[in-house]
């Protein structure tokens, strides 16, 4: 029985908090208690929409799962929150393509199997990323999706040395790479021409971007390892990372980024019986027909 359920809509995708407000109304339809937050800080308490909107740290002491309305960039936000709590989400898409998602928005009325416990729930293996500088940590963060090491606003070919702690892995000159779990192996990493990998397995993903060499190739990699990416020591180009699509974080020649299997987990909740390869040819048959 679930004691608390948060409800995390993002405002910019669901105007006026209109579906989170539908959503809400089924589960107290169905005795399921739940409060609503807005996940996404510095944002006013939206007025005339006839919900009470709480604190999500104050909630999060408590919570059972988070519900979460908005597209896959809304469930990366909520990951590390989650993850850090052994929270699991659940996310209604209301972006494009979803693949994190379990329901559309027409699906509301499968909530009530929430209150009867007839949901499981799926483990995505997340990414420790770290910046070295003069053998000093500077950075680090917690990836679902990708590490993303590419060059600035130059546009430059950039040069990069990828490591494993077994030795050198591959040195490219391109656009950048990504190292990305088997979750965000659908996102950057398969724009960069990388393989999709089922998301459950554990492995990394490493893609070079628009490489300059026709023997460029994606690697997929056990989680046993330590995933090591290094600037030029002479070089003078801009290269940033991100993490998860978030805020650049400048490097400088010589810096290496590290990239390990996190100790969290972000766990999401599944409601249909669904495998891997139809929720894939679903979601890319859709955006093609779209």
């Amino acid at each position: 029985m679930l004691k608390k359920v948060i409800l995390c809509p993002n405002p910019y995708r669901d105007t006026e908090l209109k579906v989170a407000k539908a959503a809400k109304a089924i589960l107290d339809e169905a005795h399921c208690p739940n409060v609503v937050c807005i996940p996404f800080r510095g944002n006013e308490e939206p007025e005339g929409y006839g919900l009470e909107i709480h604190p999500l740290q104050q909630e999060l002491r408590g919570a059972d799962m988070l519900i979460s309305f908005g597209g896959d960039g809304t469930i990366l936000h909520l990951s590390k929150t989650a993850a850090h709590r052994d929270i699991p989400v659940l996310g209604i898409n209301l972006g494009s393509l979803g693949f994190m998602a379990e329901l559309e928005q027409t699906e509301l009325h499968k909530l009530r199997a929430l209150c009867d416990g007839k949901y499981e729930i799926e483990s995505r293996m997340m990414l420790d990323v770290c910046v070295r500088r003069d053998n000093r940590v500077i950075y680090s963060g917690l990836a679902l999706n990708e590490a993303l090491i590419a060059r600035g606003n130059v546009s430059r070919v950039i040069r990069l040395h990828i490591f494993t702690e077994s030795g050198k892995l591959v040195d490219i000159a391109g656009d950048g790479v990504v190292v990305a779990s088997p979750t965000g192996s659908t996102a950057y990493s398969l724009s960069a021409g990388g393989p999709v990998v089922e998301p459950t397995a554990r492995n990394f993903v490493v893609s070079p971007i628009c490489a300059h060499s026709v023997h460029a190739t994606s690697y997929v990699l056990s989680s046993e390892h330590t995933i090591t990416v290094q600037t030029e020591a002479t070089g003078y180009k801009p290269v940033v990372l991100s993490v998860d699509g978030g805020k650049a974080f400048s490097l400088r020649h010589g810096d290496a980024v590290e990239v390990t299997r996190s100790r969290y987990d972000t766990k999401l909740v599944r409601l249909e019986n669904r495998s891997f390869c139809e929720v894939l040819q679903r979601k890319m048959l859709g955006s093609l027909e779209g």
